[in-house]
């Protein structure tokens, strides 16, 4: 077999291929094998029909197709090999010539992933929010706690704003009452936004035993994004009674004795939080420096399917879970479907560079993943998901996707390379030290933001 590359375009190549005849014989025994046991000839066995006979009732020409068809991935394969391409996708292989007993030609167009000279990236200097926590902070901490511990009463009196209150509710569009329409004895806290708009409003000043009417627009459920007719009967109204903040709330609502304790400890917690949201900020920020710095070429059909993957998951996933469509979705945000279009563009762009440049990254880093980093790394995923690790672990293994989880920690392990030697300072102008185990775990969103680059390689 010989082979050829030529260059299209930084990321595409087109791969002529010639096969002398007798590189075909394997496959073709397999294609008349093949054959054998599909076709019946009377006066033959099955399975036992002489090459010449199948070649006169069928035909030569469907014998040398599955052969070809048989034999085309492992020459394409090895011309890949040989001139040490990293293929993206599918070919798209023409045959140009085919001679019995004589030659096979086909030539194959793929994209690959284009050649990248990561710069020194030493010089990188961003600067991130200061962790600053406020007395406000901490108050504001306390007082949800507080609101976790809140008691109730019933009163006899008309709702109002902060009350909790037992309804029924009853909806109906056009007339109609719904079949999933219908709740008894919810339980609502008036101000809270939980459930429907224009229900505060509707249940302040009414009291036990009472009733109103309101519409509203419908956030799930069939018949989303329709307006309603609803129907609110009260049957009980309650006051929310809050715990004083002492020394015994603190031992009813934490570990600790005292109420400054608890407050000593929120503030530590928010400083924690804080810390954290900044080295995802600074390794964001690194990225994008990252990523200007370099020159990635993008291949069209990789990014068009990129962009493509992104809109099927936003419709048919996480919007129908939300009981909305791509309109509503957008009336909500507030684009128009040419911002919404450019937005999820520009996306899959950075997400497709990133992958590029982190991989190059690993390699000119000599990058590896050890076996504990990759179990640490599929426990965080499997509790995103909401899996066990035993379950989430088997379902990668099941669906073969062992190589993107290990590709995932090995790019937040450059990506850490690249913020290690940048300079990160605060909005004060002070450095900032960012522990290595956060970096680890905050990396990873932004390192494997192009499954679909990854989906077209295995």
């Amino acid at each position: 077999m010989k082979s050829a590359v030529e260059t299209l375009n930084p990321t595409r190549v087109r791969l002529t291929v010639e096969v002398p005849f007798e590189e075909l014989k394997d496959s073709l025994d397999a294609a008349y094998k093949k054959i054998n046991q599909q076709v019946t000839v009377k006066g033959f066995r099955k399975g036992k029909v002489p090459a010449r006979v199948i070649d006169q009732r069928f035909g030569r020409g469907a014998v040398l197709e599955e052969a070809v068809n048989d034999a085309l991935p492992k020459f394409y394969t090895d011309a890949v090999n040989e001139a040490e391409l990293n293929p993206l996708g599918q070919p798209e292989v023409d045959i140009t010539e085919l001679k019995d007993g004589e030659t096979l030609n086909f030539t194959a167009e793929v994209d690959i992933r284009p050649a990248i000279e990561i710069p020194d990236y030493s010089g990188i200097e961003v600067e991130v929010d200061a962790v600053e926590v406020t007395d406000e902070d901490v108050e504001k901490s306390v007082e949800q706690l507080r609101e976790r511990f809140a008691s109730t009463s019933p009163v006899e009196r008309a709702a109002e704003d902060g009350d909790v209150v037992t309804i029924d509710l009853e909806a109906k569009v056009d007339g109609e009452v719904l079949e999933d329409g219908v709740a008894s004895g919810v339980s609502y806290t008036i101000g809270s936004g939980e459930l429907l708009d224009g229900i505060d409003d509707a249940v302040k000043g009414v009291e036990a035993g009472g009733e109103a009417t309101f519409t509203s627009e419908l956030k799930g459920g069939s018949a989303a994004g329709k307006e309603a007719e609803v129907t609110v009967k009260v049957s009980q109204v309650a006051a929310r009674e809050l715990p004083e903040l002492d020394d015994e709330f603190a031992q009813l609502a934490s570990e600790f004795d005292t109420f400054e304790e608890l407050k000593a400890d929120s503030r530590k917690r928010l400083e924690n939080m804080k810390q954290y949201d900044q080295a995802t900020q600074a390794q964001e920020r690194v990225l994008e420096k990252l990523l200007e710095l370099v020159e990635v070429p993008v291949p069209e059909k990789l990014l068009e399917d990129e962009i493509n993957t992104r809109k099927h998951n936003l419709e048919h996933h996480q919007l129908g879970q939300m009981g909305l469509d791509l309109a509503k979705y957008l009336e909500i945000q507030g684009k128009t479907e040419e911002e919404f279009d450019t937005e999820t563009r520009e996306a899959a762009v950075k997400g497709i560079k990133t992958q590029f440049v982190l991989d190059e990254l690993v390699k000119q880093e000599k990058l590896n993943v050890s076996q504990e980093e990759l179990t640490e790394h599929l426990m965080r995923r499997a509790a995103s998901s909401g899996m066990s690790p035993d379950q989430f672990a088997q379902a990668v293994v099941e669906q073969g996707q062992v190589p993107l989880l290990v590709g995932e920690v090995a790019r937040g392990k450059a990506l850490a390379v690249v913020v290690e030697k940048a300079t990160v300072k605060d909005t004060n102008g002070e450095v900032v030290d960012l522990d290595d185990e956060e970096e680890d775990e905050t990396t990873e969103a932004e390192a494997t933001e192009a499954p679909a680059q990854e989906k077209t390689e295995d």
